[in-house]
């Protein structure tokens, strides 16, 4: 199973590419994978059905006893069978629905596939919190397939309000999951239902649980989503609003009601918002003149049912609301798919523009009414047979004195009115003949015939629906396991019960709707405007747009745009907080040597000095030269007190921090206040001392708080035990702590792209690359493939690419420099860096290499690389760092975090810990005995991921800025 889930993951990757080759043809290739998952379920189904119950774990997040587990028993298998059949012939189904379409094919087919996987896992998943995890997937991937035409503002709207609505519901949700498991000690959920606990606690997380099962499946208050959501496709809302993403809250109530039912809050909640959602609903579709409204206020509807019958929590309805879950997958997709056709072949939905449609496409309307009669509880069909265990189950229940009993019989049997009514409405608004205001008939609505294919997964789903009602008694054997957790009881489905106050109560409903559909049409009930003034969805918006103006009032207040006001606040509250913390915490332990070392006070003396001048220093790049200093004398500290490597990697950083202060600089005015003046210096001085003080006395009363022995003690034996390096700090980053090393790394490409995002105005490309490219193409055609990797020469007549010719000519050092202005130019420095840049980049490789037993690694070696880059850069401008570095450097940087995650990753696949290493030993003739960690390659994405910064960082604060500037003088110039 968990080899299957990840083939649903893979498949969703693989699909989008392939789109480009098979076109539409893809959804057939998409649709062996949910058939393989069903074929599965199928052959474990006799192991299912004796109790056999198949389990697979995979042990993820160890310390909080986090599993990947697929448990599935028989509510598993029903729910899977469900996901994979019905997304299997919406797959199918796609294929002639998206005939002759380009534009996101490739995407949507992929989200589809991936949204298929995500079911999958959650109906199978044993493990709660993994549960929210896959919960929250179908949330993200069904509001990508909501808003698929992403060009259409109301696509788009529905899909963000489909998001938001049942995002939040699950975030209640995993606080409800969050509580439990902390009561029950466990975060199985087969072991919190064998054993469940009680308590105000577990009430308060049953509730929690119940607003995010309510809020996915459509269920009052959240219900206004669901028909919003029909701007989505039609398959989705066949799929996602039918048969899957509606019925995972469903599946939720389902997985805890035999065991939770009796709870409290259970019950009051359920019934009371089941029954009203239901006549909502109702009532609802019985208006709306779009076909895919009516079916989706059906469809809340039919959840509101749903969630009653199953959530009830006795053995009987257990079995009618599993029952009815089955039949409403089957009826329900169907119908969507209907309308799909209808709306594919005629370009329409509304009723008002249909008529005679039943003549010419008898097959699709009589699928549509074996649907529409299941829909609403007919015999033979699926529907009956599920509506009357329901009717029976409650009656029971109510006449042994439950008054919930009768309040869901009394909703049960209204509701059942209104969806007979709104049955007969969908199959006379898209076949019956309509007629006009004179009460003429309508000229019959030209139909073309669709391709066969169209047909084939409705049709399947409607000889589905008769089977399964025929069927009942095997069915019934099926779903009783399941049932029969939920206690005792004695009712077994059939298609026939005889002559029973249940089947009296389906004849008057269905015999009343009929009525009520005559009578909406009638007396125009049907066409008046909306039954209250004020409904959800219009409390969504109101609620959407008040946050919307307390966050511009919010930003509008704090974000003035002062650079000072920022960093003071930021600064108070650290002082605040740190302070708080101190003064609560109480006995203070500290232990204060004057020094350890001789070089110590000097240094913090020129670190003191250098502080006091950078405070009074007027030009801001000699404030920035002297905060410096501050960084050189931790360099020296760590040189001095035996951290090699602490020391090498600060003076980089400070190296490449002041490149990247000077870059800035250069595009703001030289001395500080020339634009605005520097106010309340009194304040800035206080909350510069309050920091200084606050940040000492924490490092002092830190450095006396150990107790205990640090566990740093063990890891020099460690470093070489586990990571087979003497350099404790490198093995310690990507060995011992290499978690935190991908956090940083992720952090790193974080603020590369930040950076760039800011400078780049258009297009984040430098023009480099392109401008070396127009000079090659200068070169007859014959001649450029020769040409294409030959240097480029700086000749008598400018910039050339070195041909035979010009061979003797004079060789640029650097080709860049051609590009400068004279005066900008520094023929020493060319030479130098011409010289010194290989040899730079050769000590970085070094660095990387050696840093496993010797001062390096990877974030050494990447600045070193990263400072030769800077003098490409500075010596020979803009075009020479595009000559340097031809590369981009995003792909520099996703290829290092992707080699790196690849590497704490890869050893997952042979059943073992992230990040554990594979060292190869080996004696070289000369060299001697040689150790290779596979932690290297993580260091190599470290390098690859610095590198790329520094170069982000040129490319972004120095070719970019360099461009600007150029660009505004040519405009001046043009100007004057």
């Amino acid at each position: 199973m968990i080899a299957i889930l990840a083939v649903f993951g893979i498949a969703s990757v693989v699909l989008v590419p392939l789109t480009r080759i098979l076109g539409a043809r893809v959804f057939y290739l998409g649709a062996l994978v949910p058939i393989a998952a069903l074929v599965h379920a199928l052959a474990v189904g006799p192991r299912v059905a004796d109790g056999d119950i198949p389990f697979e774990a995979y042990t993820w997040i160890r310390p909080l006893g986090i599993e990947l587990s697929l448990r599935m028993d028989t509510l598993g298998w029903v729910m899977t069978l469900i996901v994979t059949a019905v997304g299997a012939l919406v797959m199918i189904y796609c294929r002639n629905y998206f005939r002759g379409s380009k534009e996101g094919v490739g995407r949507f087919a992929g989200v589809l596939m991936g949204f298929a996987g995500a079911m999958y896992g959650l109906v199978l998943t044993d493990d709660l919190i993994v549960l929210v995890m896959f919960w929250e997937i179908t949330s993200v991937l069904s509001y990508l397939l909501i808003g698929h035409t992403y060009v259409r503002a109301a696509s788009r709207r529905a899909a963000l309000q489909a998001l938001l609505t049942t995002t939040l519901g699950g975030l209640v949700m995993f606080v409800g999951a969050v509580i439990l498991t902390v009561v029950a000690g466990t975060t199985s959920i087969d072991a919190i239902l064998a054993d469940p606990p009680a308590g105000a606690l577990v009430d308060a997380a049953l509730v929690c649980l119940l607003i995010g099962a309510l809020s996915k499946s459509a269920i009052f208050p959240f219900h206004f989503w669901l028909p919003g959501a029909m701007a989505a496709p039609t398959p989705v809302s066949a799929y996602l609003h039918a048969a899957a993403m509606v019925k995972a809250g469903i599946y939720l109530l389902a997985r805890f009601a035999p065991a939770f039912a009796e709870a409290a809050p259970w019950r009051p909640i359920l019934v009371s918002l089941g029954i009203f959602t239901m006549l909502l609903g109702g009532l609802q579709a019985l208006r709306e003149v779009d076909l895919k409204r009516v079916l989706a206020y059906g469809t809340v509807s039919q959840l509101g049912f749903i969630a009653v019958v199953i959530g009830f929590g006795t053995r009987d309805t257990a079995l009618a609301g599993l029952t009815l879950v089955v039949a409403h997958a089957m009826f329900k997709a169907a119908l969507f798919l209907v309308v799909g056709i209808i709306d594919r072949q005629l370009g329409t939905r509304d009723i008002d523009k249909l008529s005679g449609v039943g003549r010419q496409a008898p097959t699709l309307m009589v699928i549509s009414i074996i649907a529409a009669a299941s829909m609403a509880g007919l015999p033979p069909l699926a529907g009956f047979v599920a509506k009357e265990a329901a009717l029976t189950s409650f009656l029971d229940e109510a006449l042994a004195g439950s008054a919930w009993a009768w309040v869901a019989i009394v909703g049960i049997v209204l509701g059942s009115v209104l969806t007979t009514g709104y049955a007969i409405r969908f199959v006379w608004g898209a076949f019956g003949r309509k007629k006009d205001a004179q009460g003429r008939p309508l000229d019959e609505t030209s139909w073309p015939d669709p391709p066969i294919g169209f047909l084939v997964s409705p049709l399947a789903l409607a000889a589905a629906t008769i089977a399964v009602g025929l069927a009942a008694p095997v069915v019934g054997s099926v779903l009783e396991p399941y049932a029969d957790l939920a206690g005792e009881g004695h009712y077994h489905l059939a298609l026939w019960h005889g002559l029973e106050p249940a089947l009296g109560l389906s004849a008057l409903a269905i015999g009343l709707g009929v009525v009520v559909f005559w009578l909406s049409i009638r007396t125009g009930w049907d066409r008046k405007k909306r039954l209250l003034g004020f409904q959800a969805t219009d409390v969504y918006y109101v609620v959407t747009r008040a946050i919307d103006r307390l966050a511009v009032f919010i930003t509008g207040r704090t974000q003035t745009g002062s650079l000072p006001i920022y960093v003071g606040t930021i600064f108070i509250v650290l002082v605040g907080a740190e302070a708080a913390v101190l003064l609560s915490g109480g006995e203070w332990r500290f232990s204060l040597d004057a020094w350890q070392h001789p070089v110590q006070p000097i240094a913090a003396l020129l670190m003191i000095i250098a502080g006091f001048v950078a405070v009074r220093a007027r030009k801001r790049y000699t404030g920035v030269v002297l905060v410096s200093v501050t960084g050189l004398g931790m360099v020296t500290l760590f040189a001095f007190l035996g951290a090699p490597d602490l020391a090498i990697t600060q003076v980089l950083v400070e190296t490449v921090t002041l490149v990247a202060f000077t870059l800035v600089l250069r595009r703001i005015p030289s001395r500080m206040g020339s634009h605005n003046g520097s106010g309340h210096p009194i304040l800035r001085a206080v909350i510069g001392i309050a920091v200084g003080a606050t940040m000492a006395v924490v490092a002092v009363v830190a450095a006396g708080a150990r107790i205990h022995e640090p566990v740093s003690v063990e890891w020099a034996e460690l470093a070489y035990q586990i990571g087979h390096g003497k350099n404790v700090v490198n093995v310690a980053l990507v060995d011992l702590r290499g978690w935190d090393t991908m956090g940083e790394l992720s952090v790193l490409v974080l603020a590369a792209t930040g950076v760039a995002s800011l400078v780049f105005v258009t297009a984040r490309a430098d023009r480099l690359v392109e401008a070396r490219e127009k000079l090659r193409e200068q070169i007859p055609g014959r001649a450029r493939r020769r040409a294409a990797r030959r240097p480029l020469v700086e000749t008598s007549d400018g910039l050339r690419v070195e041909r035979g010719e010009s061979r003797s000519g004079q060789r640029a050092w650097l080709v860049g420099g051609t590009t400068l202005v004279s005066e900008s130019r520094s023929l020493i420095l060319e030479v130098i860096v011409r010289i010194l840049f290989h040899t730079i980049i050769v000590v970085s490789i070094f660095l990387l290499f050696a840093g496993h037993n010797l001062p390096g690694g990877g974030f050494a070696g990447g600045l070193v690389a990263g400072l030769a880059l800077v003098m490409r850069y500075v010596a020979g401008g803009r075009y020479e760092l595009g000559i340097a570095a031809p590369t981009d450097a995003g792909r520099m940087l996703g290829f290092g975090l992707l080699l790196a995650v690849t590497t704490a990753a890869a050893p997952m696949l042979m059943g073992l810990d992230p990040l554990t290493r594979a060292v190869w030993e080996a004696e070289i003739p000369v060299i001697g005995h040689i150790e290779f960690v596979t932690s290297t390659f993580f260091d190599i994405g470290v390098y690859l991921v610095v590198i790329g910064l520094v170069l982000d960082v040129l490319r972004a604060l120095g070719a970019e800025v360099d461009r600007q500037i150029t660009d505004a003088r040519e405009t001046e110039g043009a100007r004057s």
